[in-house]
């Protein structure tokens, strides 16, 4: 039986592989990998809120404000108003910045179909019920306290 501690090596490093794979494919698109994923979330998702974009692709409120404002000065996004509350600015792709996207998003999927296709359609699947199973597992475990607790404060004294 494998350990538990082997299992997350290679998933590390797997994990490491494939994200090497991702950002060459991503650099290869000539955008940088925070406005890609900016680009990508408003490709799939539509207009959004700036703090839900942030939250979708983990950039932080900073972050966020200088790369919408570094792609609206491309001419990718622009920014407009909610007219019901505004205090709230909704991010949405420019024609431009639809058309850059796509190509890009096209280019860059084409470039993980290739890492993927190591597997067969089974193996895809079973693949991710795995991966899931083992997150959702660990989520769960990260719920307890034993988790945010320094070990020292469980030890007898």
């Amino acid at each position: 039986m494998e350990t538990g501690s082997h299992i997350r090596l290679v998933l590390w490093k797997a994990a490491k592989a494939v994200d090497r794979v991702d950002r060459a494919s991503i650099r290869k698109t000539g955008l940088i990998l925070s406005d890609f994923a900016i680009m990508e979330a408003l490709l799939h998702k539509g207009p959004l809120p700036i703090n839900q974009i942030g939250e979708k692709v983990l950039l932080s409120s900073g972050s966020m404000t200088a790369a919408v404002n570094r792609l609206e000065k491309a001419g990718h996004v622009k920014r407009i108003q909610d007219p019901s509350d505004g205090r709230c600015f909704y991010v949405h792709l420019t024609k431009t910045g639809r058309r850059m996207v796509s190509k890009a998003f096209r280019q860059h999927a084409q470039n993980l179909e290739k890492v993927a296709g190591a597997l067969t359609d089974d193996e895809r699947t079973e693949l991710l019920r795995l991966l899931k199973k083992i997150g959702f597992q660990a989520r769960q475990m990260t719920l307890g306290d034993l988790f945010f607790k320094p070990l020292f404060l469980y030890q007898d004294k």
